[in-house]
Formats: structure tokens, sequence, C-alpha cells
């Protein structure tokens, strides 16, 4: 018998945890969670605490769903993010938990739900189908070899680049304003708050190897980039990949070579903290066409993700 119960926050956490990394054991760029960093990721600023379910077969933990509402939107969307037990799939679990959310979400305001799956899971595309979403994005994780970086290659030779002080308010400050100007034209932008910003330049449960670095061009910033690298991936996979893991340059300089500098910059970084390969994940509709940028430096695509969409 099949039963979906809310999550009980200080109870719930490991059995939750214990579904979402089996769901993913088998995805390539998926590593386990630990305890502590999925606590850690729950300090978000707005992190949405409500709206979390599991669905149990026969006593045994099968599914999880979580109806996310971003606390700091305001346009009635929310988000249906669900895993199973491999070994208990297509045995109803993922309907009830679709089902499950988008009463949640529409119980609590939302006029619209998205939900993603790869585009490899052709059983989650039937299912998200099934219950009337429609596919409107997709977005590609991309990789490289640092052996096969690209010199020369349309990079602008005036930008300086220096590191974000993160113990600098002002660095701070200045990054939200950049990160919130060069994504505001970006497909789910909502402006990014001063505190969320913060926590993500100053806590990653994951990536333990960061920087983050502005582009200046005429004493002035007009970009940014990340980088990281997941010590613990690299260990369980028995690898070294870093990841770009955000870059924006301000609309007036994106065909100056700024992006490419930058970009370029962070390849560098990531292969000074000995790393032999890099990935980033990027729309592949992006209104700044970055996925040229990075195709023209090496990368390619691994894998495809489809968001999906549909009214509540």
């Amino acid at each position: 018998m099949l039963d979906t119960r809310r999550f009980v926050q200080g109870t719930d956490e490991p059995v939750w945890l214990g579904v979402l990394n089996a769901h993913h054991r088998d995805d390539e760029y998926w590593r386990a969670i630990t305890l502590d960093e999925f606590l850690l990721e729950q300090e978000r600023p707005g992190f949405d605490f409500e709206g979390r379910f599991i669905a149990e077969l026969e006593g045994r933990p099968a599914g999880i769903v979580h109806a996310y509402v971003d606390r700091f939107r305001t346009d009635g969307q929310g988000y249906v993010r669900f895993g199973a037990v491999p070994e208990l799939r297509d045995r109803g679990v993922e309907r009830q938990l679709i089902e499950t959310a988008l009463g949640e979400l529409k119980a609590r305001g939302m006029t619209t739900a998205q939900a993603w799956t790869e585009s490899s899971k052709e059983a989650n595309i039937r299912l998200f189908e099934e219950f009337g979403f429609e596919r409107v994005r997709v977005f590609s994780l991309m990789g490289m070899e640092l052996a096969d970086m690209r010199q020369g290659v349309g990079e602008n030779k005036e930008v300086t680049i220096r590191p974000v002080r993160l113990d600098a308010e002002e660095d701070i400050q200045l990054f939200d304003w950049l990160d919130n100007e060069a994504f505001k034209e970006h497909f789910n932008y909502r402006p990014n708050t001063l505190e969320e910003t913060r926590f993500y330049l100053l806590n990653n449960p994951v990536l333990r190897q960061r920087g983050f670095f502005f582009a200046v061009l005429n004493g002035e910033a007009v970009g940014y980039v990340g980088v990281g690298v997941d010590e613990e991936y690299n260990l369980q996979r028995n690898t070294k990949i870093g990841e770009v893991t955000v870059i924006g340059v301000l609309k007036p300089y994106r065909t100056a070579g700024v992006g490419t500098s930058l970009m370029l910059h962070a390849l560098e970084e990531i292969k000074n903290k000995g790393m032999t390969g890099a990935i980033l994940g990027v729309d592949d509709y992006n209104p700044t066409k970055a996925m040229g940028l990075y195709e023209k430096v090496g990368f390619g695509v691994k894998k495809k993700d489809l968001i999906f969409q549909r009214s509540l």
C-alpha cells in the first residue's frame, strides 16, 4: 500500500536524504550528499521548509517530493522536485508524488508549476506530459578537458581580473548588483536579495575550494566569474573536475571579449587547483548566446536537462 505523508522537520532529514541519494545514484554527475551538507543548504535565506512529502510503500520510504515555493518570487510560480528509489519505480510512486505536489502548490496560491528532468529519462517526460506539462526550456551540462583549452579566441587584452574580497562588504554589494544586472533578461529571473548573495558567496555545502573574480575595464567592474571544486565528488568518481559556477557580463560589454577573458581566467584557476577537467551549466536559449562562448574555449555538451511547465 502506498501512503504519502508530510515531512517532519528535525526527524525526517535522514530519510529524505536516503531517498534523494538513491534516486540519483546512477547519475554520472551526482555524488552522495551528506546530512551536514543537506542541513547547511536549508539555511539559505528564504528556503521553503513547507511542501515536502515522503511516499512510503508498505512502510518503506519509496519517494520524496518538494512542492517548492520561492518566498521571494511574486509571480505565482512554484516548483515540483521529486525522486524515487529506483527499485520501487513504476509502482505509481512518481505519479502520486506529482499529484500531491500539484495539489500543494495550488493550495498555497501558486498559478504555475515547473519541473525538470534529464532528456534521457523518457518515463519522466511521458509522466509530465500526461499531467499536462509542456516543455519550455532546455539546459545543457557542458564539459571539457583543460588540456584542450584554447587561447587567442577573442579575449579582451585590456581587461584586468581581480579577486572578489569576501571580507569586504563593498565587494559583496558589487557582486550582488552585477549579478542582478547581468541576469535580469534571463529565464526564471527574479532579483537576488543582498542576503542571498552574501550566503551564496560565503557558504557552499558542496564546493569547498572556491573563488570569485571581477573583470575590470577602465576602472569599472563589468563582469564576474566563480569557480569551485567538489572534492568529495572527485573522490567518489575518481576524477579531477572543477566547475565554473557562475559567469556574467554587463550588457554593453558582451561583445567586447570580457566574457572570454573571464572564462579563460576561470579555467586557469581550476587548472591551478590541480584539476584536469571543467564543467558548467547553461540555458540553451540564453539571450547572451553563452553556449557559443563556451564552445569557443573548448566546452562540449555532456547532457541535457528539460524544463516543463503547466498552469495550475
